[in-house]
Protein backbone atom coordinates (compact mmCIF):
# COMPACT_ATOMS: atom_id res chain seq x y z
CA UNK A 1 0.00 0.00 0.00
CA UNK A 2 1.03 3.38 -0.84
CA UNK A 3 -0.06 6.44 0.94
CA UNK A 4 0.49 9.85 2.16
CA UNK A 5 3.38 10.38 4.41
CA UNK A 6 2.59 11.35 7.80
CA UNK A 7 5.04 13.23 10.41
CA UNK A 8 4.40 10.57 12.79
CA UNK A 9 6.71 8.14 10.12
CA UNK A 10 9.69 9.91 10.60
CA UNK A 11 11.52 6.93 12.98
CA UNK A 12 10.14 4.43 10.32
CA UNK A 13 11.91 6.54 7.61
CA UNK A 14 14.90 7.08 9.76
CA UNK A 15 15.53 3.65 10.02
CA UNK A 16 15.47 3.08 5.90
CA UNK A 17 17.49 5.97 5.47
CA UNK A 18 20.06 6.13 8.04
CA UNK A 19 20.90 2.96 6.85
CA UNK A 20 22.01 4.06 3.75
CA UNK A 21 23.89 7.68 5.89
CA UNK A 22 25.83 4.82 7.36
CA UNK A 23 26.75 2.38 4.83
CA UNK A 24 26.74 3.53 1.33
CA UNK A 25 27.59 6.85 -1.07
CA UNK A 26 23.67 7.11 -2.30
CA UNK A 27 23.44 10.21 0.33
CA UNK A 28 25.91 12.34 0.85
CA UNK A 29 24.90 13.02 3.94
CA UNK A 30 27.47 12.11 6.18
CA UNK A 31 25.70 11.72 9.94
CA UNK A 32 22.51 9.69 10.86
CA UNK A 33 19.27 11.56 11.20
CA UNK A 34 17.37 11.98 14.07
CA UNK A 35 13.58 11.70 14.02
CA UNK A 36 12.34 14.94 14.84
CA UNK A 37 14.90 16.67 11.65
CA UNK A 38 13.08 13.83 9.75
CA UNK A 39 9.79 14.88 10.94
CA UNK A 40 10.61 18.15 10.08
CA UNK A 41 11.73 17.27 6.71
CA UNK A 42 8.48 15.60 6.03
CA UNK A 43 6.49 18.69 7.04
CA UNK A 44 8.99 21.07 4.95
CA UNK A 45 8.17 19.01 1.65
CA UNK A 46 4.63 17.56 2.02
CA UNK A 47 3.13 21.49 2.12
CA UNK A 48 4.35 22.11 -1.20
CA UNK A 49 4.91 18.45 -3.18
CA UNK A 50 4.22 14.88 -2.16
CA UNK A 51 5.81 12.51 0.20
CA UNK A 52 4.54 9.29 -0.10
CA UNK A 53 5.50 6.06 2.06
CA UNK A 54 5.12 2.09 1.23
CA UNK A 55 3.96 -0.30 3.72
CA UNK A 56 3.78 -3.68 3.98
CA UNK A 57 1.73 -4.47 6.99
CA UNK A 58 2.22 -2.47 9.33
CA UNK A 59 5.52 -1.78 8.33
CA UNK A 60 7.18 1.13 6.21
CA UNK A 61 9.50 -0.46 3.58
CA UNK A 62 10.03 2.52 1.51
CA UNK A 63 9.54 6.38 0.73
CA UNK A 64 9.63 8.49 -2.21
CA UNK A 65 9.46 12.72 -2.12
CA UNK A 66 9.99 15.88 -4.42
CA UNK A 67 11.78 18.80 -3.86
CA UNK A 68 12.26 21.78 -5.63
CA UNK A 69 15.45 21.84 -7.85
CA UNK A 70 16.69 25.39 -7.26
CA UNK A 71 14.86 28.23 -5.51
CA UNK A 72 15.11 31.07 -8.54
CA UNK A 73 11.29 31.20 -9.33
CA UNK A 74 11.76 30.27 -12.87
CA UNK A 75 12.55 26.75 -11.91
CA UNK A 76 9.16 26.40 -10.17
CA UNK A 77 8.16 23.41 -12.60
CA UNK A 78 11.24 21.39 -11.80
CA UNK A 79 11.87 18.92 -8.78
CA UNK A 80 14.49 16.70 -7.58
CA UNK A 81 13.01 13.10 -6.66
CA UNK A 82 14.29 10.76 -4.00
CA UNK A 83 13.26 7.64 -3.73
CA UNK A 84 15.07 4.91 -0.52
CA UNK A 85 13.69 1.04 -0.32
CA UNK A 86 14.37 -0.34 3.15
CA UNK A 87 17.35 -2.97 2.81
CA UNK A 88 16.30 -6.49 2.38
CA UNK A 89 13.53 -5.02 0.65
CA UNK A 90 15.07 -3.57 -2.97
CA UNK A 91 14.37 -5.86 -5.89
CA UNK A 92 10.64 -5.95 -5.68
CA UNK A 93 9.13 -3.15 -6.93
CA UNK A 94 8.31 -0.96 -4.70
CA UNK A 95 11.11 1.46 -5.68
CA UNK A 96 8.98 1.29 -9.10
CA UNK A 97 5.78 1.81 -7.46
CA UNK A 98 6.53 4.41 -4.75
CA UNK A 99 8.09 6.09 -7.75
CA UNK A 100 5.27 5.94 -10.58
CA UNK A 101 2.98 6.99 -7.36
CA UNK A 102 5.11 10.00 -7.15
CA UNK A 103 5.24 11.08 -11.27
CA UNK A 104 1.36 10.76 -10.75
CA UNK A 105 0.95 12.85 -8.45
CA UNK A 106 4.07 15.65 -9.70
CA UNK A 107 2.07 16.08 -13.24
CA UNK A 108 -1.28 16.27 -11.72
CA UNK A 109 0.56 19.59 -9.77
CA UNK A 110 1.67 20.99 -13.03
CA UNK A 111 5.29 19.83 -12.38
CA UNK A 112 7.26 19.75 -15.36
CA UNK A 113 10.22 18.57 -14.81
CA UNK A 114 11.68 16.06 -12.79
CA UNK A 115 15.34 14.91 -11.80
CA UNK A 116 16.95 12.72 -10.18
CA UNK A 117 20.31 12.52 -8.56
CA UNK A 118 22.85 9.14 -8.34
CA UNK A 119 25.65 8.89 -6.78
CA UNK A 120 27.79 6.38 -9.18
CA UNK A 121 28.33 3.64 -9.50
CA UNK A 122 24.91 2.36 -9.01
CA UNK A 123 23.34 0.25 -11.31
CA UNK A 124 20.01 -0.14 -9.58
CA UNK A 125 18.80 3.06 -9.53
CA UNK A 126 19.99 3.85 -13.17
CA UNK A 127 17.94 0.99 -13.98
CA UNK A 128 15.08 2.18 -11.90
CA UNK A 129 15.47 5.45 -13.00
CA UNK A 130 15.52 4.67 -17.09
CA UNK A 131 12.68 2.24 -17.09
CA UNK A 132 10.51 5.02 -15.84
CA UNK A 133 11.84 7.34 -19.30
CA UNK A 134 14.44 9.19 -17.42
CA UNK A 135 17.59 10.14 -19.44
CA UNK A 136 20.81 10.76 -18.53
CA UNK A 137 21.82 14.78 -18.63
CA UNK A 138 24.84 14.68 -17.19
CA UNK A 139 27.54 13.79 -14.65
CA UNK A 140 29.87 15.86 -12.23
CA UNK A 141 32.77 14.16 -11.44
CA UNK A 142 34.41 13.80 -7.84
CA UNK A 143 31.48 16.27 -6.68
CA UNK A 144 31.36 14.39 -3.21
CA UNK A 145 33.52 13.01 -1.09
CA UNK A 146 32.33 10.17 1.44
CA UNK A 147 34.38 7.55 3.42
CA UNK A 148 37.73 8.85 2.04
CA UNK A 149 37.09 8.78 -1.75
CA UNK A 150 35.85 10.63 -4.46
CA UNK A 151 32.13 10.10 -6.08
CA UNK A 152 30.61 11.39 -9.18
CA UNK A 153 27.26 11.97 -9.49
CA UNK A 154 24.89 11.74 -12.74
CA UNK A 155 21.38 13.21 -13.12
CA UNK A 156 18.57 12.10 -14.84
CA UNK A 157 15.97 13.99 -16.58
CA UNK A 158 12.29 13.04 -16.93
CA UNK A 159 9.85 15.74 -19.03
CA UNK A 160 5.95 14.90 -17.71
Amino acid sequence: MIRACAAGDAPALCAIYNHYVRDTVITFEEAPVAAPEMAQRIVDVATRFPWLVAEEGNDVVGYAYATPWKARSAYRFSVESTVYVAPGKTGRGLGTALYRELLDELRKQGVHSVVGGIALPNAASITLHERLGFKKIGQFVEIGRKFGRWVDVGYWELIL
